[in-house]
């Protein structure tokens, strides 16, 4: 066992990287929960984006067509889990979790003749002089656009939800559609933006997975990561801020774990693999019990909208 191997500046560098598909996954679920929807599909949405993302960057050359194309693979499979939910009025529960199947299943077939290959590297931002600092530069300054670009969304979902009146009649859609609809406001429409949206985030984690995190494409990769996304939303209250922070605790304790495989520690590779997603539900569950004031669901997650009403 050698411990002193793994090296701290390196970790934290590699948490944020970790972090990233989980951010950018949960931010965009906690838009759609905050509309009234709770869409379970967030794994089937991540692997499609994950393929797609893939085969496009393969086949142009350009990470940065894969992840647009990666974000319209999304919304497109979010889209029809809100046509089935909000105009057929299917169950919410049922239908999310169908996505996901059928993502999984989706993706497994398009990914068969993309395994083995590499996908075009995606360069990281030069920062100039500030990539140079010492520890702080490797750490912050040192990544590519996809890192820069979840943190930002962070700073303008929080923004558009608090201080926005879009965001505010988003939360009021979610609260009561009933009196949001009387008031005249396209209720089935704004959740459908809503969903498509969390869609195109959750295909843009996906395609970080497949082109950054591992650059090469397998079955199942994204491995539960839409299932952490939807436990952060839950136990971080529905606000973005805490959100960043469920995502880089989860994306901490990977990396952690994965160091202390390399490092030899003399425990079973199942537990450390398994340790990331006990310790992060078990810290938020904690946190969110502890919290005074804490947000709670917006009441009409998950019910269905009849327009008649």
């Amino acid at each position: 066992m050698n411990l002193g191997a793994i090296d701290p500046v390196l970790l934290i560098a590699s948490l944020m990287v970790a972090s990233t598909p989980i951010i950018l996954a949960a931010l965009g679920e906690l838009v759609v929960e905050k509309s009234g929807v709770l869409n379970l599909g967030v794994e089937g949405m991540m692997i499609t984006g994950a393929i797609c993302g893939f085969a496009v960057a393969v086949e142009t050359g350009s990470p940065v067509l894969g992840f647009v194309l990666a974000a319209v693979g999304g919304a497109v499979m979010a889209l029809i889990f809100g046509i089935l939910t909000q105009y057929l009025l299917s169950n919410q529960v049922a239908t999310g979790l169908a996505l996901t199947l059928f993502g999984l299943g989706i993706s497994a077939m398009i990914g068969q003749g993309y395994r083995g290959i590499k996908p075009p590297a995606t360069p990281k931002l030069d920062m100039g002089p500030l990539s140079d600092l010492p520890v702080v530069g490797r750490i912050l300054f040192s990544h590519d656009w996809m890192v820069y670009f979840a943190l930002a969304l962070v700073a303008a979902v929080w923004a558009f939800l608090k201080f926005t009146r879009g965001g505010l009649i988003l939360r009021a859609v979610g609260e009561s559609h009933d009196a949001a609809h009387a008031l005249g406001y396209k209720v089935v429409r704004i959740r459908l933006a809503a969903i498509a949206f969390g869609g195109a985030c959750a295909g843009m984690g996906g395609a970080y997975i497949s082109l950054v995190r591992v650059p090469q494409w397998t079955d199942g990769m994204t491995a539960g990561a839409g299932w952490i996304a939807l436990a952060i939303v839950v136990f971080s209250s529905w606000r973005a801020g805490r959100v960043l922070l469920g995502a880089y605790l989860f994306g901490g304790i990977t990396v952690l774990q994965l160091n202390l495989q390399a490092a030899g520690v003399p425990v079973p590779v199942e537990i450390l693999s398994m340790s990331p997603f006990v310790i992060t539900i078990i810290v938020l569950v904690i946190m969110s019990a502890t919290q005074r004031g804490a947000a709670v669901a917006p009441a009409m997650l998950g019910r269905i909208f009849h327009a008649s009403s």
